[in-house]
């Protein structure tokens, strides 16, 4: 009797609350997923604190002694990936990246509004790079911080939206020390594949304030009869295999407003400032 009791008292004070405009007994839609996160840390965690097994040689070779160091720390994240969600809301996306049959995720969602979902600890490996390579690093997710904007890829970016941005972008920064150079888009490490974080970017605003870097007034600028096109690119850091896509990724990073093939001589002048600057 008194479990009912109590029972019925919770449900009155969840109705006076919802009637008042509160929120805190209304269910959280992500507690399944939350409560997955929170069992897969802590079997990482476990991992984490169990001494590693012997090793077994050659026969005549002792295995490996367990001795553990004092010099360590976590790894951390040396890149930042930006995408646009291609999709219509925030909503959307919260509920693509908590579902497992997507295989897919990021670190941290901007919505148009501004609001930020931190959406996995920054040292935990997202599933949002996919097959990409930049410079030579092909495995992007162990190394990257990926945000996800709330954009449908056909659209100007929100005020609101890009200033959140930049918040992050610098606590970011200045949390693992990340160069400048290394803030890139999805389509920038996969060219033919991805097209995120779109045209309508404003990639020279992020440069700015020290977020990728930007080519600087190329009026005076002469490229040698020497330069060449795709090691330029390469040494930015585009995978040039498909050399048609790589020039493509560049122009939607650097020169959005053209949308040709081929590099004329306004694009060659600022990829070779650019490169000067990746040197």
């Amino acid at each position: 009797m008194q479990r009912k009791t109590i029972f019925y008292l919770i449900k009155a004070i969840c109705l006076l609350a919802m009637m008042g405009g509160l929120t805190y007994c209304a269910r959280n839609p992500y507690a399944p997923s939350n409560k997955k996160y929170r069992q897969r840390t802590k079997s990482y965690a476990k991992v984490l604190r169990r001494e590693p097994s012997p090793i077994n040689g050659p026969e005549g070779i002792p295995p490996t002694s367990w001795v553990g160091t004092v010099n360590f720390n976590m790894r951390k994240p040396n890149l930042v990936i930006i995408h646009h969600t291609a999709q219509h809301s925030c909503e959307q996306t919260l509920k693509t990246f908590t579902m497992e049959q997507t295989q897919v995720s990021a670190h941290y969602v901007v919505c148009r509004n501004g609001t930020i979902y931190h959406m996995l600890n920054d040292y935990l490996r997202a599933w949002h790079g996919g097959v990409a390579k930049w410079g030579n690093l092909t495995d992007i997710n162990s190394s990257s911080i990926g945000i996800e904007l709330d954009n449908n890829g056909q659209e100007p970016f929100d005020p609101a939206q890009i200033n959140s941005l930049l918040v992050l972008l610098d606590t970011l920064q200045h949390r693992y020390n990340i160069p400048a150079a290394n803030f890139i888009g999805h389509g920038d490490i996969a060219p033919g594949r991805k097209v995120d974080p779109s045209a309508y970017f404003p990639w020279q605003q992020l440069a700015g304030k020290g977020f990728g870097l930007w080519y600087k007034d190329t009026a005076a600028t002469v490229v040698p009869g020497s330069f060449n096109t795709l090691l330029a690119l390469r040494i930015i850091g585009y995978d040039i295999k498909d050399s048609t896509a790589a020039i493509m990724a560049f122009k939607r990073h650097f020169i959005p407003a053209d949308s040709l093939p081929g590099m004329n001589e306004a694009a060659k002048k600022i990829l070779f400032n650019l490169q000067q600057q990746y040197q």
